[in-house]
């Protein structure tokens, strides 16, 4: 039973298994015909994908999860060391999961480049609407003529969040295309990378459109008024379905990150 939850990915089972009052000794101690233990199960890749989570890097996310889930749920040395090949969990696990590895990178380094040229695009706007003052500055006081309009602060504030952001998360691309995709980067820093590259991707979208619709009301506000409103969401409609869809990536890998014992079950059934 125990090898099987283990084989299968099944965590609630092997939940369940743990906290049962049995003699984990002859339990989980236990081999199959190969001198497989648990940990080397748990470390063997099957041909279909046991977790329902889109992308190579996060199916490899958890399955170090959940190796280390199965290795921590035991003391050390509780498992034997070695199989019928004389190999170690650990180096099963790397040589059952080098084609991951390699998807893995290649779906990071795509979602990665995808990502890093708009975040660029955005960072060579942020720098010109940081550096342009609207409306011209005060020739004997070199202070902006309409800084005490509430859209120049807006203006002011978002042009230099959208820079500051958008920065950031071109260097968290950068670091991924740069990576050496190691078994370990795919634990936690890889994730994190693309998470905090796509949260500062979102903010800085978010805020260079705030910019740009601040900026441009002093252009129109006088003939257009409130009119005005409508034209800037349409204008802001392309780069809005950008974010839309690598929204669910972003919701997927919050979510994968964050769990500490991988789930059967997608996102949406939990």
């Amino acid at each position: 039973m125990v090898l099987l939850a283990v084989e299968n990915r099944q965590p609630h089972v092997y939940e369940l298994l743990l906290n049962r009052k049995i003699q984990k000794d002859t339990v989980f101690r236990i081999v199959d015909k190969d001198g497989n233990s648990a940990l080397h199960l748990a470390a063997m890749l099957r041909d279909n994908l046991p977790w329902h989570i889109p992308g190579a890097a996060l199916q490899m996310q958890w399955e170090i999860k959940w190796f280390d889930y199965v290795k921590n749920s035991m003391p050390i040395h509780f498992f034997p060391h070695y199989n019928g090949n004389n190999q170690t969990p650990k180096e099963v696990f790397n040589e059952s999961h080098k084609e991951l590895v390699e998807k893995g990178g290649k779906w990071l380094k795509a979602t990665s480049d995808s990502c890093s040229v708009v975040s660029a695009l955005i960072a060579t706007v942020a720098f010109a609407t940081s550096a342009t003052v609207p409306g011209g500055i005060k020739e004997d006081s070199g202070k902006p003529i309409l800084e005490r309009q509430p859209a120049f602060r807006i203006f002011a504030i978002s042009s230099l969040v959208a820079l500051c952001f958008s920065v950031t998360s071109v260097v968290m691309f950068l670091a991924i295309l740069t990576s050496r995709y190691q078994v370990k980067d795919f634990r936690r820093d890889l994730p994190r990378k693309l998470l905090l590259g796509l949260s500062s991707l979102f903010v800085s979208i978010a805020a260079i459109l705030v910019s740009f619709c601040a900026g441009h009301f002093f252009v129109l506000k006088d003939e257009l008024k409130y009119a005005a409103f409508p034209v800037y969401a349409v204008t802001c409609l392309p780069v809005t379905f950008f974010a839309i869809a690598q929204f669910p990536l972003y919701l997927d890998l919050v979510w994968a990150t964050f769990k500490k014992v991988p789930k059967r079950g997608s996102r949406d059934d939990t």
